[in-house]
Parts: structure tokens; C-alpha cells; sequence
């Protein structure tokens, strides 16, 4: 049971790393490193599409990680 919680802790790890790579870069310049981005903080729009998938799923890919990881803790201690 161990390995098997492990071997699927290695695959989240990978597919979160995926997950990360593939959101669309937010560009930023120097403006906003200045000033804080206080200028996007009431322009900033929900995302929606492809950007709003990847989120999810990052999300989702997130906890599933720490509950593996909360598991194998709970196993390897009993």
C-alpha cells in the first residue's frame, strides 16, 4: 500500500509540475513592480477559457497531493 501511494505521490508531482508549465504567462512590466500592481488591482478580469481549466486543475492536482502525502504519513506511522 505504501509504494502504491507513493509511486501515484511521484505521478501528481509530475502532472503538477505540467499543470504549472502549461498556465499562460501573466505578463507584468516595470510599472507595476513600482507601484505595487495596485493599478490591476480593479481591472483585474476573472480568467476564463484555457486559463480558467489549467487553474482548476492545479487546484484539484494540489489536493490530491496532500492528501497522498497526508496518507503516506498516516501508513508509515502505523
Amino acid at each position: 500500500m505504501y509504494n502504491t501511494l507513493l509511486t501515484l505521490l511521484m505521478i501528481d508531482s509530475v502532472l503538477i509540475i505540467i499543470s504549472v508549465m502549461m498556465q499562460p504567462a501573466k505578463t507584468d512590466n516595470a510599472s507595476t513592480a513600482l507601484s505595487g500592481g495596485a493599478a490591476d488591482l480593479f481591472s483585474k478580469q476573472k480568467p476564463r477559457g484555457f486559463e480558467a481549466f489549467m487553474q482548476k486543475v492545479t487546484t484539484v492536482l494540489g489536493i490530491v497531493f496532500f492528501a497522498l502525502a497526508l496518507a503516506l504519513v498516516y501508513i508509515s506511522s502505523h
